[in-house]
């Protein structure tokens, strides 16, 4: 079944001499249950699209749906299927993790308890220090706060899940703590979870991706599984193939972009 389905996405920033083409003529399908990454540099389309799959943002031209809503037409729908998380993920800083858990949990209609236990499980698993739990958020680092973000996310059990950059600026063991995570989140018993991860980590997108796209200046240039590019291309990582693609480093990209 597809999950997501966009046909022909366009969007263009500014006007006139100041145009930019985000997102130019993007197709692609994404299957339920699996991880779909999205790769490339910084301002190649990534958080365009994501935010047009939020209904935050209307396209120019085509057409995206989330299981056959339409993202701009039945823009309510797809908000009760898809929970987001992004390098800037909004809380009340002034309360505790709990707190803010608690109340996400109460807008998706979960009593206290359960939201507790839920929210309780799924930070332990990210390696949140459970003393930490009731500190106000604007005490906690950038990755505990971004372990909380992704918790949010996951415990409102959301049929898709859209991943823009979750780990973009986390600290080594904070990263690993949420690249498992999301691993034994997508293996257990009974998950009917669809994720979208968009990321300009190449290795993090050959870890958790079933199939991998890749964006350049707002077009999907290839896309296939991991192993599936690696053998079309002949090299031993994505970022040699994404190297082989654009001819050009990859450090050198992110700062053309």
């Amino acid at each position: 079944m597809e999950a997501v389905k966009c046909d022909g996405l366009i969007k263009v920033f500014g006007k006139n001499s100041r145009k930019v083409t985000a997102l130019d003529r993007v197709n692609f399908v994404v299957r339920r249950n699996e991880i779909f990454g999205i790769v490339g540099p910084n301002g190649s389309g990534k958080s365009t699209l994501i935010r047009i799959l939020s209904t935050l943002l209307i396209p120019d031209a085509g057409k995206a749906s989330v299981f056959g809503h339409d993202v701009v037409r039945e823009y309510s729908r797809v908000r009760r299927l898809i929970n987001r998380v992004s390098v800037d993920a909004a809380f009340f800083k002034g309360i505790s993790a709990w707190e803010n858990l608690r109340y996400a949990g109460r807008l998706y209609g979960l009593g206290k308890g359960e939201a507790k236990e839920r929210s309780l499980k799924i930070l332990n698993a990210l390696g949140f220090a459970e003393k930490r739990f009731c500190e106000p958020l604007e005490d906690l680092s950038r990755g505990m706060q971004q372990k909380v973000a992704i918790a949010r996310a996951f415990f409102t059990a959301p049929m898709l899940l859209l991943l823009d950059e979750p780990t973009t600026g986390l600290d080594p063991r904070s990263k690993l703590d949420v690249q498992n995570y999301v691993r034994e989140a997508m293996q257990g018993k009974g998950c009917d979870l669809t994720i979208i991860l968009t990321t300009h980590d190449m290795k993090e997108a050959e870890l958790l991706c079933d199939r991998v796209a890749i964006i350049i200046d707002g077009r999907f240039v290839t896309s296939g599984s991991p192993t599936q590019l690696l053998a079309q291309y002949d090299k031993p990582g994505l970022e040699e193939v994404f190297l082989e693609i654009t001819g050009r480093e990859w450090k050198e990209v992110e700062v053309e972009c």
